[in-house]
């Protein structure tokens, strides 16, 4: 029987004594007393408490000397005191004028302690139980403790870990508590099924859900620890994916995992039912209420007629037409979808209701569950506050914000009831997941005395629970160093401004006849226009320090150092950048556009005066959705007009080995001629273009779950023009040539961060560009 069901059932008796009995471990209680009923008691008396006061007890009881009191006194008393932890036994009675409160002691913990753990230290543990020095030792309360170190074992993938204790009486009613740990093996995930599939392979559902089969990097992903929040997740992650592909009839019937305890893995299975796939048929904007145009509002429809039905196409339209009809002045506006189906053409026709809904405000934002981010960081993320208009698509965009910022492993906002018929509470649910990270990355040095990159980086997403971004990193290799720390608060001063800087320093000696040291910091401020486009402004300084390399001395006097100057150089800039950014994801895009430009203007002191403008743009797209095949197309370009007398080497563009693949960095464009020797320094250009066609996909044979991919590539462009060596005669490849390269590329989303290895081979080229044919590093999307 419960302790709490016989307490229940014995309070609520009126009779002159009750009884019954506690199973909170091995100890029995025995609750009695005199008639209650409206009585009163001139004083109360303590028996049976030795560690713990007299007062304390009587802190703990609702009854008070004078007033009157009830049964449901009595039992509310006896509850608290059961709740301080310190006893283990309570009885209450009345004799005459006296309360009589008898109570026996739970013995108190002198230490606890944790053994036979290594996979999750000590503070880990110590932060999920409840046990602690000079607390009380209960029964109850370590069952949960060991129940609470189970759990964070599963977390991690050991569910057959095993918690046992032991005690070590010291007398005087104090004891020694340990929890004994016995963390078992990995469990694994060996197989995930899907049954009632057809449309999309196994391969590509296994693709949209979280959990992961175990592979032999699981043991530094953890991609494939087994939990039913993560299924529940799978669940929804489904949903949407057929959703978003025609699919509006989708459903998942089951979804369960068995585990074989004989070899300790589990076999995950899905089972669906597919439905028929829909286009969008005919879509219309209806409005009832007075002073909306229906007609205007039909601009702003995602969803068009012959497309195939997605969802968030859908949500989307609803989201354009809330946002219009709330600018106008109608914030109790409500907009509501409703589908037609025809299942003989399979299309839905959508109307878009859109009426006067119910008046109601927001009475109070209620948030739990957060044990780690801060609760201001969540409600700065709704665009309504207490008394405001309630509006449910602003609380839809404000869940879509909370998801995005990447500190939850699940948010969910419910509506309750206020205080009065037109007040609502919202209650925000979320669960903090590990927002930190530790980075690896490799990469090739150029040069004729290139090698072997290493990095090393510490990030953190959510600096103190505050929503803040942090980053240090540490690099180098045969003839580098790099030293970086950039910093993010993306609410500054209250507002929806993303403030931050950044400081670098750069180190090279990769040239044969100089070297150069590079150093510097930006500042920086980045402010939404729309949930798609977002406005940054900068300013930068750099100084650049030229000395010389391991060449002798006589060939310092070329045509690159006369035009370089006295060192050191000091470049200060302000730069104004618009960035529009609909990717579907960051980590692997498959859908969506990231377009960016950007304008800088040097003369604010410092040795450079020079006006750059330049863009870039790239496109996804899924080409084939089962197979996984995403094609991608990106273009770049810019220029620059010097300001000042004239340009400076060092302002003008260099082309990286990623723009043009199949060249070295800063390997094709204008080049000067190093003095005596019959080889050249890059010395950049003034314009560019480049661009880039790309085919990814899932490599055959390979388990999907390990992360790699490979893709195809064709690249060209061009880098010309020069105003810093004006009149020499010993510069080269100042003309728009074009360069052009095809190759096939190895990409891996390793634990330590995107990992990228290309090969490709130019197809056009000059005698004097530098070629590099195989390339590795981190892999950048945008």
């Amino acid at each position: 029987m419960k302790a709490g069901s016989n307490f229940l059932n014995a309070v609520s008796a009126v009779a002159l004594s009750a009884s019954m009995v506690v199973t909170g471990g091995s100890f029995a209680t025995l609750v009695s007393a005199t008639r209650a009923e409206a009585a009163v008691v001139n004083r109360i008396q303590v028996s049976g408490a030795d560690r713990v006061s007299a007062e304390t007890v009587k802190a703990n009881i609702s009854i008070q000397p004078g007033k009157t009191f009830s049964n449901a006194d009595i039992d509310e008393s006896v509850r608290r005191l059961y709740a301080t932890g310190y006893f283990s036994d309570v009885k209450v009675s009345v004799s005459g004028g006296t309360l009589v409160v008898v109570v026996n002691e739970n013995q108190l913990i002198n230490a606890v302690v944790i053994n036979g753990n290594r996979k999750i230290k000590d503070d880990k543990l110590e932060a999920v139980i409840r046990s602690r020095a000079q607390g009380p030792f209960s029964e109850t309360a370590i069952e949960a403790d060991k129940q609470a170190i189970r759990d964070a074992y599963a977390a991690i993938g050991r569910s057959d870990a095993t918690v046992t204790t032991q005690t070590y009486p010291l007398g005087n009613g104090r004891v020694n508590l340990a929890f004994v740990v016995d963390e078992g093996d990995r469990t694994k995930i060996s197989q995930i099924n899907f049954v009632g599939n057809e449309a999309f392979s196994n391969g590509r559902l296994r693709s949209v859900i979280l959990t992961k089969k175990s592979n032999f990097l699981s043991f530094l992903t953890r991609k494939d620890v087994y939990s039913e929040d993560k299924l529940r997740a799978d669940e929804e992650a489904l949903r949407q994916f057929y959703f978003n592909n025609g699919f509006a009839d989708f459903r998942v019937i089951s979804a369960e995992a068995v585990l074989d305890e004989a070899s300790n893995e589990y076999v995950v299975t899905f089972t669906v039912e597919e439905g028929q796939r829909y286009n969008f048929g005919d879509v219309n904007v209806e409005s009832t209420v007075e002073g909306l145009d229906s007609e205007e509002l039909k601009g702003l429809i995602e969803s068009r007629p012959g497309k195939v039905y997605r969802a968030k196409d859908v949500q989307d339209t609803m989201s354009e037409i809330s946002q219009r009809v709330a600018a106008k002045g109608y914030p109790f506006a409500r907009v509501t979808p409703r589908g037609n189906r025809d299942l003989g053409n399979g299309t839905i026709a959508v109307d878009y209701l859109v009426d006067q809904g119910e008046r109601a405000y927001v009475e109070r934002i209620e948030i739990r569950g957060n044990t780690r981010t801060r609760d201001f960081v969540i409600r700065r993320e709704f665009d309504i506050g207490e008394g405001d208009a309630f509006n449910q698509e602003v609380i839809t965009r404000a869940k879509r914000r909370l998801e995005a910022l990447g500190f939850f492993s699940s948010v969910n906002i419910t509506t309750a009831p206020g205080s009065q018929s037109d007040r609502v509470v919202l209650v925000v649910d979320v669960q903090d997941q590990s927002t930190g990270s530790f980075g690896i990355g490799a990469g090739y040095e150029t040069g004729s005395n290139g090698g072997i990159k290493l990095e090393a980086s510490i990030e953190e997403k959510n600096f103190l629970g505050r929503g803040q971004y942090i980053r240090i990193a540490a690099g180098g290799g045969k003839n580098s160093r790099d030293y970086s720390l950039s910093f993010t608060e993306p609410y500054f001063l209250g507002y929806r401004l993303a403030a931050g800087f950044d400081i670098f320093k750069n180190e090279d000696t990769s040239e044969d006849y100089y070297n150069v040291d590079t150093q510097g910091f930006s500042l920086r401020v980045t402010a939404p226009i729309t949930e798609d486009l977002s406005t940054t402004l900068r300013y930068n300084y750099t100084e650049l320090d030229y000395s010389a390399g391991v060449a002798n001395e006589p060939y310092i006097s070329t045509p690159y150092w006369t035009v370089v100057g006295q060192s050191p150089l000091v470049r200060s800039s302000i730069s104004h950048s618009v960035t529009f950014d609909t990717i579907d994801d960051k980590t692997l895009p498959r859908d969506g556009i990231f377009a960016q430009v950007t304008q800088e203007f040097a003369g604010l002191g410092g040795d450079s005066d020079f006006y750059k403008l330049s863009g870039k743009a790239r496109y996804f797209h899924m080409l084939l959705e089962d197979a996984d095949v995403i094609g991608s197309i990106s273009v770049a370009g810019g220029h620059i007009w010097g300001t000042g007398d004239e340009t400076k080497v060092y302002d003008q563009f260099k082309l990286s080995g990623a723009d043009i693949r199949g060249f070295e960095s800063g390997g094709i464009g204008p080049r000067a001629k190093k003095g005596k020797m019959a080889d050249y320094d890059s010395i950049g250009g003034t314009t560019y273009f480049t661009v880039s066609a790309e085919a990814s996909f899932p490599l055959p044979i390979v388990p999907r779950d390990s992360g790699f991919r490979g893709a195809i590539f064709a690249d060209a462009g061009t880098l010309y023009g020069n105003d810093a060596f004006t009149g020499s005669d010993k510069v080269v490849g100042t003309s728009a040539s074009l360069r052009a390269s095809v190759g096939a590329s190895i990409i891996w989303a390793s634990p330590f961060g995107p990992l990228r290895f290309d090969y490709a081979v130019p197809l056009k080229k000059e005698d004097f560009d530098e070629v590099q044919r195989f390339k590795f590093g981190i892999a950048t999307q945008f």
